[in-house]
């Protein structure tokens, strides 16, 4: 399988998936300031022109997250992700679909008046109370687990840890004590440290 990929993008969390998984996988980098991403071939892979695309001898699918599902779904023997119908599995969407509506917008919102030099505006202010309204429930949920579902990693680990993992490095979860731990534990991990070493 290939998967194309730009550095500090979204596609370094079915990057870091994979190298959870130990399978073995084709890395195709493409560089946007070259026009790599806009090329007629390319979007065939993803109609907007973006990254990550899985391409498998099936087919091809886009979307950061549900690249980490449909992984997880063909190597069930790794356990990253709960039996189909089980509650393990219901918890998985649930902290995945958080992620992408309630963790990530307003970490792009910020990020914006970051790269905008507005990060004291009222505006960039309203995102970062949005984030922590957003991480209150994940903060207590780390206060007595390790990981998101139960004590075991799993996929959602890799999304949720992916979008924290941002927002750390942005100064947001600073005052996130059980985050911070998590976001410590979950950069210590070999595959992680593969996925975002570049």
């Amino acid at each position: 399988m290939k998967l194309y990929f730009v550095p500090r993008t979204r596609s370094t969390r079915p990057r870091w998936m994979l190298e959870e998984l130990g399978v073995p996988y084709e890395l195709v980098r493409l560089d946007p300031a070259k026009g790599e991403t806009r090329t007629d071939e390319h979007t065939t892979r993803h109609p907007l022109q973006h990254v990550p695309v899985l391409e498998t001898r099936e087919g091809s699918i886009f979307e950061s997250a549900a690249i980490v599902l449909h992984l997880a779904d063909l190597h069930p023997e790794k356990k990253l992700l709960g039996a189909p119908g089980s509650h393990a599995r219901a918890q998985a969407y649930q902290w995945l679909f958080f992620a992408m509506t309630e963790l990530e917008p307003p970490c792009i919102e910020y990020a914006l008046h970051l790269r905008a030099k507005t990060e004291g505006s009222p505006e960039a202010s309203l995102a970062k109370d949005k984030f922590s309204m957003a991480v209150r429930p994940l903060e207590r949920r780390f206060s007595a687990n390790d990981y998101l579902i139960g004590d075991e990693f799993s996929a959602a680990d890799v999304v949720v840890g992916a979008v924290l993992s941002w927002a750390n490095a942005m100064g947001l979860i600073s005052e996130a004590p059980n985050l911070s731990v998590y976001v410590e534990r979950i950069k210590d991990r070999p595959a992680f440290k593969a996925a975002f070493g570049d």
